[in-house]
């Protein structure tokens, strides 16, 4: 690719063409824009659907055989397992490939850790060293592309959806955080949620501010929509307490009353809430009739011993007890829902799968969870099945980021 030399990419023109344009568009008009750029052949992206085990080809050109098509859009599915995607979301490397049709290069699509999914390249040479790391920047662009403009239009919620949604599914969607993973210098954290037949009312939260990192992890009694509810009640509250700037007793305090002042009698929500003072590198917790976590210091695995108040929703004005959850640099925690632990998983063996991934990042490891737990049942999950993993590395908070992932877990 001789005419690269010299190459600078114009990101400016990119950037400005893709804001000028609707944002159903924006993928479109960028992918125009970088084949034009990059002198490609075609460009295309791939984004991850709900399952996480397959990525989903979008454009406005007829796709292969059995791919959806919604109007003048057209959703290519394309399983992960033993593919050049599957090595790229693992790795967060660009690969290239000779193909007969040109020089493949598939690079991934990532924001903070939170693998979105890839870009694919058909190019007429192979490129060198330094413009693979273009493009390497050229995909981290386009995730950030990609977080912008799914915020105006149903497209990308429509290519992620090879499955259809239920009511309780549609609404336990919206209770999740936009971004199941997020890389933050101190810390990096990632979530996982296999859904039962009947969603079950489960839920995980996070968010980061200024020298606090709050997480929740939920499971609403019940099934179906009455389950889903209950847990946009609870989110809610947590979420409304939390913005407000509530200490952590006050906010489940609060969430609680609210849960109680809606539900039925004898409904409830069980959970754990957690905020980390990254100041201070410490954390305190709140288990309502949780499930404990699991805790992976210096390659053994144990469980973190909590005491256990009663779950939300069952007794207005409660109280609950603030308890300390210790952390140490290089700790692994490992927080689930009881659907992780039922009777039909409970041939997997945690202990011993969280000391066999510890070289994974946390993307991969609650991946690697919600995958065997589905092996073991046979897909028939009785409950919904969600981890949330937390590694801590304290510090003074600095990340080695290339290209939208960390370089501590860039590859296993």
């Amino acid at each position: 690719m001789s005419d690269w030399e010299g190459w600078v990419p114009d990101l400016r023109t990119l950037l400005e063409r893709v804001e000028a344009a609707p944002p159903v568009d924006a993928i479109d008009v960028a992918a125009d824009e970088l084949a034009r750029m990059l002198g490609a052949r075609e460009v295309s992206l791939l984004v991850a659907d709900y399952s996480g085990r397959i990525l989903v080809r979008l454009g406005r050109t007829p796709g292969a055989a059995g791919g959806r098509v919604q109007g003048s859009e057209n959703a290519e599915s394309v399983p992960l397992a033993g593919t050049v995607y599957e090595e790229v979301l693992r790795t967060q490397q660009v690969v290239v490939r000779e193909l007969d049709e040109g020089i493949q290069v598939t690079a991934p699509v990532t924001v903070r850790g939170d693998a979105i999914g890839a870009m694919d390249l058909v190019l007429t040479t192979r490129p060198t060293t330094r413009q693979i790391a273009d493009i390497a920047g050229i995909g981290h662009l386009l995730g950030h592309i990609v977080v912008v403009n799914r915020r105006y239009t149903d497209l990308f919620e429509w290519g992620q959806r090879t499955t259809a949604l239920s009511l309780s599914a549609e609404i336990q969607r919206r209770l999740l955080p936009a971004a199941f993973t997020c890389e933050a210098g101190q810390c990096t954290l990632a979530g996982w949620l296999e859904p039962a037949s009947t969603v079950g009312g489960d839920t995980f939260d996070y968010a980061l501010d200024r020298g606090t990192l709050h997480l929740s992890i939920t499971d609403a009694a019940g099934h179906d929509v009455e389950a889903a509810m209950l847990a946009t009640v609870l989110v809610s509250a947590l979420r409304n307490a939390r913005r407000a700037g509530s200490d952590l007793h006050s906010q489940v305090v609060s969430a609680n009353d609210e849960l109680a002042a809606y539900s039925p009698v004898g409904w409830f929500v069980t959970g754990q809430v957690i905020r980390v003072d990254l100041d201070r590198e410490s954390a305190i917790i709140v288990n309502a009739g949780h499930p404990g976590p699991l805790r992976l210091r210096r390659g053994r695995v144990e469980e973190i011993k909590l005491a256990i108040d009663m779950p939300f929703g069952l007794e207005p004005g409660r109280s609950f007890q603030v308890q300390s959850l210790a952390l140490e640099p290089g700790d692994r925690i490992v927080f689930v829902t009881d659907g992780m632990l039922e009777r039909h998983a409970a041939d997997l063996d945690f202990h011993t799968t969280l000391r066999n991934t510890a070289h994974l990042h946390p993307r991969e490891v609650v991946h690697a969870l919600g995958a065997a737990v589905l092996r073991i049942t046979g897909g028939n999950l009785r409950d919904d099945a969600t981890v949330l993993c937390l590694d801590w590395y304290g510090g003074s908070g600095g990340r080695e980021a290339h290209h939208g992932a960390s370089q501590e877990h860039a590859s296993p």
